[in-house]
């Protein structure tokens, strides 16, 4: 099968979607499909075109601008109409604006269109912001009305969107796909040495560094956790040194991670065994969501399959991994209080909450969300 996988940013920019990407796009692949990425070259560094080790070609079109979170690529339709007439299946990612403009192709050249929602897009405020949201709306329906099925993360999510409710009867729930491996005990031992202070318990945070990860909540609640822990660090990975519309984010930021400044360590980006280890020595991962531009948060599962536990957002979707592997707890949102105490009661009791790492593998199968996949973009999955 030939399969076009569309998105508008892809590796090297890091986002839970293009993690997500990427592993669906080497996963199709290493199972004998030929796979495309269709996606924007929002850096002049980039190759227009190149092959990736696993043999995926990777497609980036001209950006003419870039507004906010979002570019602007006039040559998209010519590239689109161009590489869906070579494929069979055509795999649509959102947010995404040109989702309608790919399932309208696919649909004209009789391809089957799966779109995958990641979740809704909340941009910055401002008034031009909010009528790009406005705008996609539309643009969204038209996508879903046209795609032959769209794939979501959890029920609970889907079951708590207002787009995705409009369009039930195409739901197809593919677990997350994970990839993350054992970590090893060289590894966990250099990675402890990066923290500012050894021997203490250690919070990790694995996200970017973007208005609605909450990250201003553990920085509230961490004065809080000291009182019981003093010697408690927290440690960030991700894309915390620049954020694509972020930046204005980041400043307010400042004065929080100034006033911590002694008990945060920075880790530049990790590649997965580096990532693996970093969770193994962390004795808590704080995923602090806000709102519904995170449906799951995939940092969650590859923690716990390192035996760390989780505090996470009671948010639909997001608190989905806890509930199915109890690996954890879910706290409110934007509630320093609570997360404060999640995050003590988790340090404090670690050992309750650690489950064997093929229970968890179990429930998060790379292998089986894959073959989910070939069914749903090949047009072979069984009815009922």
């Amino acid at each position: 099968m030939r399969v076009l996988i569309a998105l508008t940013y892809y590796r090297p920019h890091v986002s839970g979607l293009t993690v997500y990407a990427q592993r669906l796009a080497h996963g199709l692949a290493r199972r004998g499909h030929a796979v495309t990425v269709l996606t924007s070259r929002f850096s002049p560094r980039l190759p227009a075109r190149e092959r990736d080790a696993d043999g995926v070609e990777i497609v980036r079109v001209p950006v003419s601008l870039a507004v906010s979170k979002g570019v602007i690529m006039p040559l998209f339709p010519l590239y689109a109409f161009a590489l869906a007439r070579r494929h069979d299946a055509l795999s649509v990612h959102l947010p995404q604006f040109e989702a309608s403009l790919l399932a309208a192709v696919g649909r004209l050249l009789g391809r089957r269109v799966v779109l995958t929602y990641h979740c809704d897009l909340r941009m910055p405020p401002g008034s031009f912001n909010r009528t790009v949201e406005s705008s996609l709306a539309p643009l969204n329906e038209v996508a879903a009305r046209l795609a032959h099925r769209i794939v979501v993360t959890t029920e609970d999510y889907a079951e708590h969107s207002r787009f995705l409710s409009r369009h039930r009867a195409k739901h197809r729930v593919v677990p997350t796909l994970i990839d993350m491996p054992q970590p090893d005990r060289a590894t966990i031992e250099r990675m402890a040495r990066c923290w500012r202070s050894q021997g203490h318990p250690r919070i990790a945070f694995a996200a970017r560094f973007a208005a609605e990860k909450g990250v201003e909540y553990l920085l509230q609640a961490l004065p809080l956790v000291a009182r019981e822990l003093p010697d408690v660090q927290v440690a960030f990975t991700g894309a915390y040194k620049y954020t694509v519309g972020e930046e204005a984010y980041l400043e307010r930021l400042r004065p929080l991670l100034t006033a911590q400044a002694e008990r945060l360590t920075f880790l530049d980006l990790l590649d997965p065994v580096e990532l693996a280890a970093f969770f193994a020595g962390s004795d808590v991962l704080a995923v602090t969501s806000l709102n519904s531009t995170e449906s799951f948060g995939m940092v969650q599962v590859e923690a716990m399959l390192c035996g760390t536990p989780v505090v996470a957002s009671d948010l639909p979707g997001v608190r989905e991994a806890v509930r199915r592997t109890g690996m954890g707890l879910t706290v409110p949102t934007r509630d320093p209080a609570a997360l404060a105490q999640g995050l003590i009661r988790v340090i404090r009791e670690r050992r309750s909450f650690v489950r064997p790492r093929q229970e968890i593998a179990s429930a998060f199968d790379l292998p089986s969300a894959l073959a989910r996949y070939e069914e749903l973009l090949g047009g072979t999955e069984a009815r009922g």
